[in-house]
């Protein structure tokens, strides 16, 4: 009988099962009841417990919030913050939610007093700055007036993964800068940053953000840059100090598995690939696979391909 692959998983939430279980939970409400209308429990409470149970975990509290901004309606933290005025939680959700306002009725004032109310209320927290900082990019703010939002971030939570990639997109030439801006912060960066981070990825996802540039400016010659010295020292550093280290999983930790096994496969290092396919299992993320043709199918070849 033919053994049959498992299902990738390709989720928002990543391997974080307590998001997954807050979406999914949230999700026949949210459709079928109008918000939870009727309910006797509040249709934001799921949340409100998910984001609690989160605590001080910075990194993974903004890719939760990230999350749950994408995937509940704006009512959600509005309703929150009716029923419960001044909650923190919920203002941090908002301003996470108006980061980049898809409604005209929201200007970019509006949701500008809203990402600094939440750092008012949280002043502690990064995400509101985060949330500042992607309103900024959606608004094609010049780099040099959006880096100082960026500090206010990272000076409350240092070598934050997620502020630090952020930045990275928005000096991106794909973003609002340039190949230089994004290659001069990503070195420098991963430089500074401590052994076991896994800001050590950060020329690597650099490196794909560049091919992808490329690739839409001219597809025939983006993949030069994965032949030049330098690619292969960066995966190194990525492997050294971050891959092989005994640093605890932070909450984006499958994004960059993804990003580094696509490099290893770029370069043709299925040796050093074996490893880090196997501790990515089922989780798959979109980026940067889809910028090879048949992504999912690519994946798969490269996953289970026999070792030796």
């Amino acid at each position: 009988m033919l053994r049959r692959r498992p299902t990738l998983l390709l989720r928002p939430a990543l391997d974080d099962d307590a998001l997954h279980t807050t979406l999914t939970e949230l999700r026949p409400t949210l459709q079928s009841h109008g918000l939870g209308a009727g309910s006797s429990r509040p249709h934001w409470q799921p949340v409100a417990e998910l984001l609690r149970d989160t605590g001080r975990d910075w990194d993974r509290r903004w890719h939760r919030m990230s999350v749950l901004a994408d995937r509940l309606p704006a009512a959600v933290s509005e309703r929150w913050i009716a029923d419960r005025p001044g909650d923190g939680d919920a203002l941090v959700l908002r301003a996470c939610v108006r980061r980049a306002p898809a409604e005209a009725r929201v200007t970019a004032r509006e949701a500008e007093r809203a990402c600094l109310r939440a750092a008012e209320v949280c002043p502690e927290d990064p995400t509101p700055w985060l949330a500042y900082l992607d309103l900024m990019y959606s608004h094609a703010v010049p780099p040099r007036d959006a880096v100082p939002v960026w500090t206010e971030a990272v000076t409350r939570a240092p070598w934050h993964r997620g502020a630090y990639h952020r930045l990275l997109s928005y000096l991106s030439p794909r973003g609002h800068g340039t190949v230089t801006d994004m290659t001069d912060f990503a070195r420098q960066a991963a430089a500074r940053a401590p052994y076991g981070s896994p800001l050590a990825l950060l020329p690597v996802a650099a490196r794909i953000e560049l091919v992808a540039h490329r690739q839409r400016q001219m597809p025939l010659g983006a993949d030069s840059h994965w032949h030049e010295p330098r690619a292969d020292e960066e995966i190194d550093a990525a492997l050294t100090g971050w891959f092989h280290t005994a640093a605890a999983p932070h909450a984006e930790a499958v994004t960059d598995l993804n990003l580094l096994a696509f490099a290893l496969v770029r370069t043709h290092r299925p040796a050093d690939a074996t490893s880090v396919f196997r501790r990515i299992g089922r989780h798959m993320t979109p980026h940067p696979w889809e910028l090879l043709p048949e992504p999912e199918r690519t994946f798969l070849y490269w996953r289970d391909r026999p070792e030796g």
